[in-house]
């Protein structure tokens, strides 16, 4: 799932370690003053004009979106809101599916009216399909710091949080510590939101431990035995973590984000969530446009919905959804910000971590090999 489910570490994060206190397709031939459709312009200025890029985006009249559940990061509103903002159709395709299905499905369907026309992806997998995306800057884009996108625009940032354990205080009282987590209470309770090997949560859940009991951003192999160790003490449990199972109780302690790990509140009143002093991960997800997209206007409108800094434009929604959008320092700095949504936020002391891309591959490779062998 991606809601639980997101493919590969979110990393190249230095700077914003500061900011985190379907129906036919489009011709894409209306936009730009030179004849070429919306598919090749880099910028809303290359295509005509944001005015030229809303009608264009409007004649399309429909955006294909994957992987986008409504629980994640607010991405309920978010899509809500830009529909009635401009009147386009999002059709919102496997809102449970992970980084890497969404790639699988730009491969499978290109061509067709369904492919997506864009990707919200962790970073290995935007790392690893940069030939698959368009070039695009979208207007606030000398506000994403310089680590935090690709030159050209292949791909950018978005939004980010730090991994975190969620649990419920009235069967397990407070967690203070990942060790915690053998003690024999914990029988069949300890999930991630998907498989590592496969989940971007679920990897960044196996690199929170591994930091936790000692390994470092470059050798997650002391997480994959802590999950081992987990496994021979029975405590566990293979089921996927998701906002049904939490409310069920059937996953009662959950690594996640904490931006996502918070919402189990609602229908847990006892949830807390617990982000280990001495293992403070920070991660980010990217966006990035489908060269191939079947509505390349429309695709291009969301990107420049998503990074806009008003208080009805992405980044504030995001923040209204608990997660730490990438322009959060140069939006405290123009006070354009929600401050009573950033207030909000879990303070964290310590120093955080992110992982470099490198160490992302790695850590990926590392599981694919040895996940599976851990907790058989």
């Amino acid at each position: 799932m991606r809601s639980p489910h997101r493919f590969a570490i979110i990393a190249l994060a230095a700077p914003a370690a500061l900011a985190l206190l379907v129906t036919g397709c489009s011709t894409g031939s209306s936009g730009s003053p030179s004849g070429k459709g919306w598919e090749s312009a880099a910028s809303a200025s290359a295509g005509g004009g944001m005015s030229k890029l809303v009608d264009a985006a409007k004649k399309e009249g429909r955006l294909n979106v994957i992987a986008l559940p409504p629980t994640w990061a607010n991405y309920g509103t978010i899509i809500s809101d830009f529909q009635k903002k401009y009147g386009i159709k999002v059709n919102s395709a496997n809102p449970n599916g992970s980084s890497q299905d969404e790639v699988n499905a730009v491969k499978q369907e290109n061509g067709t009216a369904a492919a997506p026309d864009v990707l919200d992806v962790g970073m290995a997998v935007a790392l690893a399909n940069t030939s698959l995306f368009a070039p695009y800057k979208v207007s606030a884009w000398n506000d994403i710091p310089t680590s935090q996108k690709e030159p050209t625009g292949l791909w950018y940032q978005d939004y980010g949080g730090y991994m975190a354990i969620g649990y419920d205080s009235a069967k397990f009282g407070t967690i203070t510590s990942v060790s915690q987590l053998l003690g024999k209470k914990f029988k069949s309770a300890v999930a991630l939101n998907g498989n590592p090997t496969q989940a971007n949560a679920a990897l960044n859940g196996v690199m929170m431990a591994n930091l936790a009991v000692g390994g470092t951003l470059d050798d997650i192999s002391k997480g994959v035995n802590f999950f081992h160790q987990l496994k021979k003490a029975g405590n566990f449990s293979p089921v996927q973590a998701t906002t049904a199972t939490v409310k069920a109780g059937t996953t009662p302690v959950v690594f996640d984000w904490d931006y996502l790990n918070a919402t189990h509140g609602a229908d847990v009143p006892s949830w807390k969530v617990f982000v280990p002093s001495n293992a403070v991960l920070g991660g980010y997800y990217a966006q990035a446009i489908n060269k191939e997209a079947p509505h390349p206007a429309a695709a291009r409108l969301w990107e420049e919905f998503l990074y806009s800094q008003a208080s009805d434009g992405g980044q504030n929604l995001w923040l209204a959804g608990g997660a730490r959008p990438v322009e959060m320092t140069a939006m405290t700095t123009n006070k354009s910000i929600d401050s009573a949504a950033a207030a909000k936020l879990p303070a964290v002391t310590a120093t955080p971590q992110f992982m470099s891309g490198p160490q992302s591959t790695k850590a990926a490779t590392y599981l694919a090999t040895n996940w599976a062998q851990a907790v058989k």
